[in-house]
């Protein structure tokens, strides 16, 4: 069993950065990829960005190109989100989650149903 554990969120304003972190553990961990998403009040949880596991392909989407960075450390089993110049509409709970196996077609690192195993979130709020 996977368990996976995000931290690193908070109160910020307005062109502030935060980094989140996401621990994973269990007996053996070797995901295909990690990704981070987010889910705002009232909205569908969206994709943000995903990194291989082997290797270092990163994914990211359009809104957050230039301004967010996904890293990884394998040897800590943890994945990371450098979050820069933060906007109000940033503010959501963000969620790590780990699929594992192969892909069944090109851009399931952006589908949350692909996904595996969730975090429990991590609360993110940015401030005008």
């Amino acid at each position: 069993q996977v368990q996976l554990v995000e931290s690193g969120g908070g109160l910020v304003q307005a062109g502030e950065s935060l980094r989140l972190s996401c621990a994973a553990s269990g007996r053996t961990f070797s995901p295909y990829f990690m990704g981070w998403f987010r889910q705002a009040p009232g909205k569908e949880r969206e994709f943000v960005a995903a990194i291989t596991w082997n290797g270092y392909r990163t994914y990211y989407a359009d809104f957050v190109k230039g301004r967010f960075t996904i890293s990884k450390d394998n040897a800590k089993n943890t994945m990371y989100l450098q979050m820069n110049s933060l906007k109000p509409e940033d503010t959501a709970v963000y969620y790590c989650g780990a699929k594992m196996g192969g892909c069944s077609a090109n851009g399931c690192e952006e589908k949350r149903y692909e996904y595996n195993y969730w975090g429990q979130g991590t609360q993110v709020t940015v401030s005008s």
